[in-house]
């Protein structure tokens, strides 16, 4: 008697994401245009968020579009969504679109930032204001506006917010931004604890430094690159990508069990590098 085996069942890459909706903030760029583009690669629908005009998104569209078509899932779509995020009637209007557009949204990511550098002793309180109401105000508006709907439709959720090293290192001449990071991590915290129990999970990603198009600065004058990379234990800045898909990872099945967490992706940089050399007191 012949036996046939049976092929084990190929798994997702990326269990969970695909059909989901997923709106991110602050898509059209860096970061949350690499975390957009790879949840559109897993198969989920994605809504784009761009602060002022419609061609600030373009360039994330089409990116989303070619993984789509790349990748020949069908029923995968793309939605833009204007909206400042610091503004409160803005942000209901952005998330009821995206709802709306895409038949409602399962994940949040709250990439939305700013940062205003001057000497703390020079930082007006408008500039300080203005960051805090972007990178604090507009995170908990947009968890608001998506703890709403997760709790109208009785299913669970997800939100990841996007915060900083800064959260733990002190960054001078940033200091609304250090401040503001210091406050997603209580933010996240806070409101994983209070809605755990509801099925809405809530965590952070902490990048460090980053090759994105805002840091050309630095990325391409060799030795301010060096000069950035000599403080990672890894000795390399990671990439927008990597962020991304530690964001995917977050918001997939297979970080159930995961919530008021923040995850540092940073080559290291946290790790006090430098202790890195052993030394002694005596």
């Amino acid at each position: 008697m012949s036996t046939t085996a049976t092929a084990p069942a190929r798994r997702e890459a990326m269990p969970g994401l695909k059909g989901k909706g997923v709106l991110v903030t602050g898509g059209t760029s860096g970061i949350g245009q690499a975390i957009a583009v790879k949840f559109a690669e897993y198969g989920a629908n994605v809504a784009i968020n761009y602060l002022r005009t419609a061609e600030e998104a373009v360039d994330t569209e089409q990116q989303v579009n070619a993984c789509v078509n790349r990748v020949q899932r069908e029923g995968v779509r793309d939605v833009l969504v204007q909206g400042d995020v610091s503004q409160e009637d803005q942000v209901v209007a952005m998330v009821g679109k995206a709802v709306s557009n895409l038949g409602g949204i399962d994940v949040l990511i709250n990439n939305a930032g700013i940062q205003i550098s001057r000497h703390s002793d020079q930082l007006s309180s408008d500039d300080f204001d203005k960051v805090l109401a972007v990178n604090i105000r507009g995170a908990f508006l947009c968890a608001r506006e998506a703890i709403k709907h997760f709790l109208a439709e009785g299913k669970p959720g997800v939100i990841i917010n996007v915060s900083s090293v800064h959260q733990l290192i002190p960054k001078p001449d940033y200091l609304g931004y250090s401040v503001s990071k210091g406050g997603m991590q209580n933010l996240t915290r806070t409101l994983a604890l209070e809605y755990a129990a509801r099925g809405i999970r809530v965590n952070g990603i902490g990048p460090g430094a980053t090759v994105t198009p805002i840091n050309r600065a630095w990325i391409d004058d060799p030795a301010k690159r060096e000069q950035v990379e000599s403080h990672i234990p890894m000795r390399r800045a990671g990439t927008a990508d990597e962020m991304g898909a530690v964001a995917c990872f977050l918001a997939s099945d297979d970080a159930a069990y995961i919530t008021g967490q923040t995850i540092f992706v940073d080559g290291g940089l946290t790790l006090f590098p430098s202790f890195r050399d052993p030394w002694s007191s005596e």
